[in-house]
């Protein structure tokens, strides 16, 4: 962990806010101080500056007292006006914070439709690579101004994870106010940490519950497991710890629970497409199809397709499902949803004779395509 040199640190609102929910200008200045610390530790020793993400919940958090809320509101519009308001001072104290050390700051906004489609994708990694490469520190946040209910994340421990993946992070450090995962509930005694996570098995049999004080979050310990989970899978090892003792994390010192990485860090958009993105429908396939894209890893073609539900667009994310109707793979449709019945079970050959050369093209190409496995 002290040899990483990229970095991810994703702090959640109750570790930036005041028992009211108001945004703690304190708590905020005690994080950056450890961030800038770590980076100037490496830079003085020697190497590269470390470089660090910021994956900075809040917003919302900070935008409720000057709107004369009390608690996080439950409806979208009324949250969505709060992050408006709050976006803007969160990372306004930030700036201040980082200038401190002389660190300038970026903002960046996404929502998973900027990140699931090639092009967007593309785009985002090379601003936040360019950032790094400029000595910027990205504050990353959902754009929970304009983000629809389709194409939210949802909670930032899992926006992080992918984060992490886009930036090729060596490593992700997710912050909350609890200093681990524990087996039993932290708050009573008897409760052990967790030190290591090597893989589910290690998980088997404990009780995760929910974490944090309520009223100006979304995330939970679960959230912050699967979160921990989704990016392991990818090859990206894993610290999940309190704001508190982000440096020792940082410095690789024993805290926290550490997740092992699992797995081989795979394509990235598809580690969107299957954690991040929503279907807007749904394509039945029949038995050879199944098999051809799920066995086969084929392009989905119009032949193989039996129905199709809902209403999308090309481009938009959809879930294709077996003869059952379990669902087997996500990708991105081609065609949008009232072009696809002309198509069912007729051969590209034929679709092009019979209404153009447009037509004869996959409905979901291999290269858009990932495997959901059970």
């Amino acid at each position: 962990m002290a040899q990483a040199r990229r970095i991810v640190v994703k702090v959640g609102s109750s570790s930036l806010t005041t028992a009211s929910g108001g945004l703690d200008a304190d708590r905020v200045d005690a994080l950056v101080d450890v961030l800038a610390s770590v980076r100037g530790r490496a830079h003085a020793a020697g190497g590269d500056a470390r470089e660090t993400v910021l994956v900075s919940s809040g917003a919302i958090a900070a935008g409720l007292a000057p709107l004369g809320l009390e608690r996080r509101p439950r409806d979208l519009a009324r949250q969505q006006a709060a992050a408006s308001v709050g976006q803007g001072l969160l990372v306004a104290r930030y700036t201040a914070s980082f200038a401190r050390y002389g660190v300038r700051v970026g903002q960046v906004l996404l929502t998973t439709d900027d990140t699931s489609r090639r092009a967007s994708y593309r785009n985002a990694y090379r601003t936040l690579d360019q950032l790094l490469g400029m000595g910027a520190v990205p504050v990353v946040n959902e754009n929970d101004t304009v983000a629809t209910a389709e194409i939210r994340f949802g909670d930032n421990d899992r926006l992080a994870a992918l984060v992490a993946h886009l930036v090729r992070a060596d490593l992700l450090v997710l912050l909350s106010d609890v200093d681990g995962l524990y087996d039993g509930d932290p708050s009573r005694p008897g409760a052990s940490r967790i030190a290591e996570v090597r893989g589910p098995a290690d998980l088997a049999g404990v009780s995760i519950g929910s974490a944090g004080r309520a009223g100006v979050g979304t995330g939970g310990m679960v959230t912050k497991v699967e979160a921990a989970r989704i990016a392991a899978d990818a090859g990206i090892p894993v610290v999940l710890t309190s704001a508190i003792r982000a440096a020792d994390a940082l410095a690789g010192r024993d805290t926290g629970t550490y997740f092992h990485p699992t797995g081989r860090r795979s394509a990235g958009r598809l580690l969107w497409l299957e954690h991040a993105s929503t279907p807007l429908g749904a394509l039945t396939l029949d038995d050879g199809a199944v098999r051809a894209v799920v066995d086969r890893r084929t392009s989905l073609l119009p032949a193989g397709i039996a129905a199709v539900e809902g209403e999308f667009s090309a481009g938009d994310p959809v879930e294709l499902r077996d003869p059952a109707g379990r669902p087997v793979a996500r990708g991105l449709v081609n065609f949008d949803a009232k072009e696809i019945p002309q198509l069912l079970g007729r051969s590209t050959r034929e679709l092009a004779r019979e209404l153009g050369p447009a037509y004869e093209r996959e409905v979901v190409h291999r290269d858009d395509l990932v495997i959901l496995h059970p």
